[in-house]
C-alpha cells in the first residue's frame, strides 16, 4: 500500500466516526404554544407580525422585533429539567427569560384575552413537533394586577390542571381541567416539560372572567384569536425555528446570554474531571444525559431511544480501528 493510499484510508476512517456521531445524535426538538386559551405570542402571530392590530401586540413587536412572532412556537429553555422557578426571574415569566421574546413580558391591561368560566374546560396546545411530556397550568391569584410585571408569587401555588402525555387531535394536544372560580382579568401560565429531554416550553394566556370589576376603569381588552392552519402555513417560510435539533445559541436565556464566559484552561493543562450529565457549559450547551433504558422508545418524532447510543458505540469502534492502523503504518515506516 502506498503512503498516499494509506493516508487516504486513515483519513476516511478518522472522518467516519465523526460523521456517524453527528448524524445519529441530533435530538428531535419539540415546539408549540397554547391556543385555548390563546397565548400572547399566538395571538400576536395571528394578528400578523408585520402589522398587528392590537396596541399590546404592536408594543410587543416593537420591543421584540418581528422575527420573535414568526418563531411563535419556541418560547423555551433548552436545559430546564424542571427547574423553572430557579431559571426564570420574576418579571420574565412570559418570555422564559429569553431576550428574543421580551415584548411578551410587557405589563399591560389590554392584552388580547380569551373568555373563561369556572368549571370544566378543554384546553388545546398546538404541538408543531410532538413529544412525550407533562403540562402544568397555573392561574393567577385574586390579587393579580395585569398592570404590574408578572412574578412567580402572582400564581397560585399549585397547578389547576396537570396532565402527562395527553392525546393529540389535528396537531393539538387536547386535555381537560377544572378552572377555579375567578372574576375579572387573569393569566393562565403553562409549563410543558418534555420527558425525553430537559427542554421545557412556556406560555402566558390572558383571560377574562365575566365583566371587568366595577371601578377598574380599564377599557375592555380585544378578544384573542388563535392562528389558523392557513396562518401557520403562510408564516412557515419566515420562521427560523428548526425542528431537527438546536444549536448552542438558539435558545439562550437572558441570564445565559449575559453571564461571563468561563476561563478557558491552558492548552497544556491536565484534563479535569468530566462534569455531570446535563451540567451547563460556558457556551450554554450541555453534555448528553445518560442513555435511557434499552426498551424505552421516544415519542412520535423521536425514534428508538437506543439508536444514538448504538451509533456512538459503532463510531468508537471505527475510531479505535483508525488508531490501530495509524500505529501500524508508523511502525512499518520506522523499520524502513
Amino acid at each position: 500500500m502506498t503512503a498516499r493510499r494509506t493516508a487516504a484510508s486513515i483519513g476516511a476512517l478518522s472522518i467516519a466516526p465523526l460523521a456517524l456521531t453527528a448524524l445519529s445524535t441530533a435530538p428531535a426538538a419539540a415546539h408549540g404554544s397554547m391556543t385555548d386559551p390563546v397565548s400572547r405570542v399566538s395571538a400576536c402571530y395571528a394578528e400578523g407580525p408585520e402589522s398587528p392590530d392590537s396596541a399590546a401586540c404592536k408594543a410587543a413587536v416593537s420591543a421584540s422585533g418581528v422575527q420573535a412572532f414568526y418563531d411563535w412556537n419556541a418560547v423555551n429553555i433548552a436545559n430546564a429539567a424542571g427547574n423553572h422557578k430557579q431559571l426564570i426571574p420574576d418579571g420574565e415569566l412570559c418570555s422564559a427569560g429569553n431576550d428574543k421574546y421580551e415584548g411578551l413580558d410587557l405589563p399591560r391591561t389590554d392584552w388580547p384575552s380569551s373568555k373563561l368560566a369556572a368549571g370544566q374546560h378543554t384546553f388545546r396546545y398546538k404541538g408543531t413537533a410532538p413529544h412525550k411530556g407533562s403540562f402544568e397550568l397555573y392561574i393567577t391569584k385574586d390579587s393579580y394586577d395585569p398592570a404590574k410585571p408578572l412574578k412567580w408569587s402572582d400564581l397560585e401555588e399549585k397547578p389547576f390542571a396537570d396532565v402527562t402525555d395527553p392525546k393529540m387531535e389535528n396537531g393539538d394536544y387536547v386535555f381537560n381541567g377544572t378552572i377555579p372560580k375567578k372574576s375579572g382579568r387573569h393569566l393562565v401560565y403553562s409549563v410543558w416539560q418534555r420527558s425525553d429531554s430537559p427542554e421545557a416550553f412556556y406560555t402566558c394566556s390572558d383571560v377574562a372572567f365575566g365583566k371587568d370589576p366595577a371601578g377598574s376603569g380599564a377599557a375592555p381588552a380585544p378578544v384573542a384569536s388563535a392562528p389558523s392552519e392557513q396562518d401557520l402555513a403562510d408564516g412557515e417560510d419566515k420562521s427560523s425555528v428548526e425542528h431537527n435539533g438546536h444549536g448552542d445559541g438558539d435558545h439562550k436565556t437572558r441570564a445565559e446570554a449575559t453571564a461571563p464566559a468561563a476561563e478557558q484552561p491552558a492548552a497544556d493543562a491536565p484534563a479535569t474531571e468530566e462534569p455531570a450529565a446535563n451540567a451547563p457549559r460556558a457556551n450554554g450547551a450541555t453534555l448528553p444525559a445518560a442513555a435511557p433504558a434499552a426498551d424505552e422508545n421516544l415519542a412520535e418524532t423521536g425514534g428508538d431511544s437506543t439508536t444514538p447510543y448504538i451509533a456512538i458505540g459503532g463510531a468508537a469502534v471505527l475510531a479505535v480501528g483508525a488508531a490501530v492502523m495509524f500505529g501500524s503504518v508508523r511502525r512499518k515506516a520506522a523499520r524502513r
